[in-house]
């Protein structure tokens, strides 16, 4: 199905922090752990690190710590082909830091992010010369709540009507509570999101935010302006509301070692499959492929299929691939 719009293929830009992560392994606690591994976790770098996996040139904007977990951030992003080049080393601020705690099925995180690097970013990033050449900016909620210089950010990207606009914007919700003051994430995230030419909200946040009834379609009557809105119900399916109509794909199969970063993943492989085919279904199907990778790995990101497994299964016949999927239950 053709969406009806999409943006002119070309790179992209990921503006937003990227923290150092300590996690225990996924059978213990962090209470009890005798260890932690050391990664990065940041939901932009997370889907410009998917987009270069799947081809698509990228560069992530952003500000670390002139420090050593800040060189380990810009070594991680970049060895995931992720132009990083534009970052910025702050010498009087950190590089932020996250810490897992499994517990079950479920995995808590503590943020440790508060003056950081990043959360001095402001307006002036979308100056960059990397953004001349941007056919798309990816954004998420997580940087309009770090502080009213990076609520600055997204609102600037944000202020020119879409048909004015140098390059698409792509918008994810991602609601993280512990990072707003009571009461105050629904109105600014739902506020942003309708101003975005594309937006990624999940069901679950959705009806935490703005009604516990909601319903696909009852997001896509709160958020009219997108001119793509995709709409995430966990493993389940995921459905795209487009200026030609509206498209349903199912998720496929996935054993999950842990729920996060699939979003960021699901994201970029909508991202890619958009930028390349301009096809609803298939930027579907391929954002339920690279969420899958995310879903069996401890990391944010975690090693897709090779080209021709992706391709074969971009290719199933709708009756096919909906047969894998019903297989899970």
């Amino acid at each position: 199905m053709r969406p009806g719009w999409r943006p002119a293929e070309g790179p992209v830009v990921c503006i937003g922090e990227t923290m150092a992560a300590l996690a225990p392994a996924p059978s213990d606690s962090l209470e009890t752990a005798g260890s932690l591994r050391v990664s990065v976790a940041g939901a932009e770098s997370n889907v410009a690190m998917y987009l270069a996996d799947l081809g698509v040139p990228v560069s992530w904007l952003s500000a670390v710590g002139d420090d050593a977990l800040g060189r380990r951030v810009l070594r991680a992003v970049g060895a995931a082909g992720v132009g990083v080049g534009a970052v910025r080393r702050d010498p009087d601020r950190p590089t932020g830091l996250l810490v897992k705690d499994p517990a079950g099925n479920r995995t808590g995180v503590h943020y440790y992010r508060g003056g950081s690097a990043a959360s001095a970013l402001g307006p002036e990033v979308l100056d960059d010369d990397s953004l001349a050449s941007a056919s798309l900016v990816h954004l998420t909620g997580i940087t309009a709540a770090l502080s009213s210089s990076c609520r600055d950010l997204v609102e600037r990207a944000l202020a020119a009507p879409p048909g004015e606009r140098r390059h698409a914007i792509s918008f994810d919700v991602n609601h993280r509570p512990a990072l707003w003051p009571a009461g105050a994430a629904a109105g600014v995230l739902r506020d942003l999101a309708d101003r975005a030419d594309i937006v990624f909200v999940g069901l679950d946040e959705a009806q935490e935010l703005w009604g516990a009834g909601l319903e696909p379609a009852g997001v896509r009557e709160l958020l009219p302006q997108p001119r793509l809105l995709v709409v995430k119900d966990g493993g389940r399916a995921a459905t795209a509301f487009g200026e030609a109509g509206v498209c349903t794909v199912p998720a496929l199969r996935t054993e999950v070692v842990e729920v996060v970063g699939a979003g960021d993943a699901f994201a970029a492989g909508f991202l890619a499959g958009l930028l390349r085919a301009g096809d609803l279904e298939r930027a579907l199907r391929l954002g339920h492929i690279t969420a899958g990778s995310a879903l069996q790995v401890t990391g944010d990101h975690g090693p897709l299929p090779d080209s021709a497994g992706i391709g074969r299964l971009l290719c199933l016949p709708a009756h096919e691939w909906a047969a894998k999927a019903a297989r899970r239950l």
